[in-house]
């Protein structure tokens, strides 16, 4: 269940940062605090996914 939340979490804050660039017309330059946060939300993306095959066994 967290390995889900964390997939649908990052990859949202993938698609909204790629959205806001968009809008703000400047679509495919990013800056270094732009380029981190995708690389962060891409990680949480794949923590959430080595999470999925543990299932919802408690600690």
């Amino acid at each position: 269940m967290l390995g889900a939340l964390l997939i649908a979490l990052g990859a949202l804050a993938f698609i909204g940062i790629l959205l806001l660039d968009a809008l703000r017309g400047t679509l495919g330059d990013f800056g270094p605090a732009q380029a981190l946060a995708l690389a962060g939300s891409l990680g949480l993306c794949l923590l959430g996914a080595s999470l999925l095959p543990l299932g919802d066994r408690p600690a």
